[in-house]
């Protein structure tokens, strides 16, 4: 039985501050996961992440993930590892980091 296609989005790591950005359909990258270009079959994929791709000096780490769809259509993490980095980066001190000590 052939596996069944998850909708998916493109998501990856802002260059110079860390962030994570999802790639829109725009063909831009948003802070928000509600903005995310949501592709609904496995053309559709190919295409979202060869767009996603074109970035190399702005956008790092850019890979597709599987999403849930919301009651507005929009994606939503489908993995408590995507829940987690919309978070943002942990390395920040409202995140828990120690603050350095003068």
């Amino acid at each position: 039985m052939a596996k069944r296609f998850k909708p998916q989005i493109a998501t990856g790591n802002d260059l110079l501050d860390g962030d994570v950005v999802y790639f829109t359909q725009g063909l831009k990258w948003s802070r928000f996961i509600g903005d995310a270009w949501i592709a609904t079959n496995e053309e559709a994929a190919e295409v979202l992440q060869k767009e996603a791709s074109k970035f190399p000096n702005d956008i790092v780490g850019v890979y597709l993930t599987d999403v849930a769809i919301d009651d507005e259509g929009r994606a939503r993490p489908d993995h408590f590892r995507e829940d987690f980095r919309m978070r943002g980066p942990s390395n920040r001190p409202e995140h828990g980091r120690p603050v350095e000590r003068a």
